[in-house]
């Protein structure tokens, strides 16, 4: 016991802080998911403080008496700062800095956070780091006075405190560098992309909300070693593994970042690269969590990313995952999916139907041919097998006679 309160004490502590706003869409599972950002991003939540408005305050986000309220909190609690549910302006943050001189950080900081401390590619790094930066530009002013009471912690990993030293123009100049190295790595993905299209093999895309239990479901499926946590965001970087399906053929699963509801602009445009696997996948698996209370808020975050991604001409098999957590099975539906089903990735229940599914849907986007293939161009046959599906062959004086469904026409 006495262990747990030492660790604590070398925590932030912190009040989570958010306005509902007149038509606001679920706040307080919001708030939870703030909470549960927060922990990840290595804080402790001592208090939260909300307020009803038709908006939040332009100029200080909280209306005079729930500032008053909030001073009394921080003092009470013992906090060291404050975390607003949603993305300040420079205005919001340096007022409320000067009003409460505590450190302030909104929903963005955190998360920028998490992915500053997750990120492990070159790729990865670049794309935090430039998001960061963007999004310092914008915050400069209000951020100075903020971050400056606190020498570490939150919002200070990735380039860190480095950024509030620099001017503008500085920053300018490195967002700069960063996007020519993000262009470079981008190109060297879009390399990797056009062999994996060459290879013929189809690719499947996973996406889903964070946590939704993708990483879970690669790892098991193919045998990959991502990291599996019960956490926010355990995973960033795009993982690519092969997959051989009961019928023979080879497809190609590529993991992706997880989805979150207000999912910070600068990042949607930082990871634009590694989200765009969707966009040149053949089929886009969406894992979904059905024992999460708030499924139906987490697939139209993922549905809208999507959008904004521009992807929706592909189609897309959803898989309800976790299902060993409930007790009893409620009619799980996505009327945007062309087929869904229910698995639970970890006990590996529901993997032949899910299997069944993806080569169904693959396959309709698949030619069907009848061909006869001289002898000399046996080869042809191990392609096919690999990346399509070999119906029939019959060996006759002219050739083999075979009928299979491949992805093109100028695949055989």
């Amino acid at each position: 016991m006495t262990q747990f309160y030492e660790n604590e004490t070398r925590q932030e502590r912190v009040i989570l802080v958010a306005v509902y706003e007149k038509g606001g869409f679920q706040e307080e599972e919001s708030l939870r998911e703030l909470e549960e950002l927060t922990k990840t991003a290595g804080a402790v939540c001592v208090g939260t403080l909300t307020q009803n408005l038709e908006t939040a305050n332009p100029v200080t986000y909280l209306g005079k008496g729930k500032l008053e309220e909030l001073k009394t909190m921080l003092v009470a609690y013992d906090a060291t700062g404050i975390v607003c549910d949603t993305e300040l302006t420079p205005v919001q943050m340096k007022n409320l800095s000067q009003i409460l001189d505590t450190k302030i950080m909104d929903r963005t900081m955190i998360i920028l956070d998490i992915f500053a401390a997750r990120a492990n590619t070159r790729e990865g790094k670049i794309q935090v780091e430039l998001a960061q930066l963007k999004y310092n530009a914008t915050m400069l002013v209000g951020l100075r006075p903020s971050l400056s009471r606190l020498g570490g912690g939150i919002g200070t990993r990735g380039p860190g405190e480095k950024k509030l030293e620099m001017d503008r123009r500085l920053i300018r100049e490195q967002i700069s560098r960063l996007k020519q190295d993000l262009e470079q790595v981008k190109q060297h993905r879009a390399t990797q992309r056009k062999q994996r299209n060459e290879s013929s093999s189809p690719v499947v895309c996973i996406v889903g909300y964070t946590n939704a239990g993708k990483s879970t479901l690669l790892n098991h499926l193919t045998k990959a070693d991502v990291l599996e946590e019960d956490k926010l965001f355990a995973t960033l970087d795009p993982t690519t593994r092969s997959l051989k399906m009961p019928n023979g053929q080879t497809i190609m699963l590529t993991d992706t970042v997880g989805f979150i509801s207000k999912l910070p602009h600068h990042l949607i445009q930082a990871f634009r690269s590694t989200l765009e696997e969707a966009k040149y996948s053949d089929l886009i698996l969406h894992v979904v969590d059905a024992s999460n209370k708030e499924m139906d808020r987490q697939m139209f975050a993922v549905y809208e990313t999507l959008r904004q991604l521009e992807i929706g001409d592909k189609p897309i098999v959803t898989v309800f995952n976790k299902i060993d957590r409930l007790e009893e099975l409620p009619v799980l539906k996505d009327l945007r999916a062309d087929a869904t089903v229910l698995v639970s990735a970890k006990q590996e229940m529901g993997f032949e139907s899910l299997l069944d599914t993806i080569g169904r849907v693959l396959r309709s986007q698949q030619v069907y041919v009848e061909k006869v293939i001289p002898y000399k161009d046996t080869a042809l046959l191990a392609n096919i097998r690999k990346y399509g599906q070999l119906l029939s062959e019959e060996y006759r004086e002219d050739g083999i006679h075979i009928q299979a469904y491949i992805r093109r026409q100028e695949d055989i």
